[in-house]
């Protein structure tokens, strides 16, 4: 669910029109918004929930744990200042199974963009995974490790600022809210909030321990945390096509607690916390479309492992705009007054 709240409401009855001020005067040079139009958009989307542990004496010694999660079809509109997102998963192959095993997924994410502060809320909770051994290679065609007793759980929030939200519009680029006129960019803060757990039946990496030695018998791991992250993000804008790059990192503090055979053991350390958004397409007054991805990633470390996980979402969508008329002319605010 993608959510833009806009900066103005009508009134029902009348309309009291004021001069611009120096802020809205000099974004109407950079950025375009529709406030009477409402969109429709098919899309198809994927997002995952991997984690990865790695030997800190020898960090090219890595187990990479990956869902198997297809794509999702779906319709979205942008509708009374709200903009929603409705998408199904694609059945897997047989073949998709019989490689990579199936993971089954409960997945929510509900995002707000407004001029200045974003945020973005996600729920994930992930069972079945299939091994990636980063020391040895697969031949093609042949299954996987997989380990469906393997679950894991990822909740958190991020919110980010955006310093330079006269010239900049995040809006534009990842819900189509808006239209950016001009290439500009702008330092940006993100802050997040988040909780990570991943448990299996038995020892997550088996039989392994004679290259991680105690640590491979480490059965659950969870963590918290706490990060802050500056960055920067660029609108490239060419005759309505652009490019989005945005890149942030910072410190985290991260609330550790690994059990292994019986025991459970805490720890707190400092460590990193990263978000990568890339968008691009195109974006015109009535057309509009293009791809997204994003990347959240942290880790933690605890003797000598490392445990990095990553939430990525992939999304393409193509829409148009059409004029508001009527009740669409609403607010999401205005319409139990009009209803009731």
């Amino acid at each position: 669910m993608l959510i833009s709240f806009s900066a103005i409401a009508q009134d029902d009855i009348t309309v009291t029109a004021s001069p611009q001020s120096p802020y809205d005067s000099i974004r109407s040079k950079y950025i375009k918004s529709y406030p009477d139009h409402f969109f429709l958009w098919p899309v198809i989307k994927q997002r995952r929930l991997d984690f990865e542990l790695q030997r800190i004496s020898n960090r090219k010694d890595a187990m990479a744990f990956k869902s198997n999660k297809p794509f999702s079809l779906g319709v979205g509109m942008y509708l009374f200042e709200l903009g929603v997102e409705i998408a199904f998963a694609v059945p897997l192959n047989e073949q998709s199974k019989t490689i990579y095993g199936e993971s089954n997924t409960r997945d929510f994410q509900i995002n707000a963009f407004g001029k200045r502060w974003g945020a973005d809320a996600h729920y994930q909770k992930y069972d079945g995974f299939y091994i990636d051994d980063l020391t040895k290679q697969v031949a093609s065609g042949t299954p996987y490790p997989q380990r469906p007793d393997i679950n894991t759980r990822n909740v958190g929030i991020t919110g980010n600022y955006v310093l330079n939200s006269k010239k900049f519009s995040f809006r534009s680029a990842y819900n189509f809210a808006e239209r950016q006129l001009r290439s500009a960019g702008t330092f940006v803060i993100f802050a997040s909030l988040n909780g990570f757990k991943t448990s299996g039946d038995s020892a997550l990496l088996g039989e392994r321990q004679s290259r991680f030695g105690e640590d491979a018998y480490i059965r659950e791991i969870k963590f918290n945390t706490f990060g802050v992250a500056p960055g920067y993000a660029y609108n490239l804008i060419y005759k309505g096509f652009f490019l989005n790059g945005t890149l942030a990192f910072g410190p985290a503090h991260n609330w550790i607690s690994y059990t292994r055979d019986d025991q459970t053991k805490h720890s707190t350390k400092i460590d990193a916390f990263a978000t990568i958004r890339i968008s691009m397409g195109f974006n015109g007054d009535r057309f509009f479309g293009g791809l997204t991805f994003a990347s959240q990633g942290r880790s933690a470390k605890f003797e000598d492992v490392m445990l990095n996980s990553s939430n990525t979402s992939f999304k393409i969508l193509f829409g148009y705009r059409f004029k508001e008329v009527g009740i669409l002319k609403k607010r999401i605010w205005d319409i139990p007054k009009a209803l009731f």
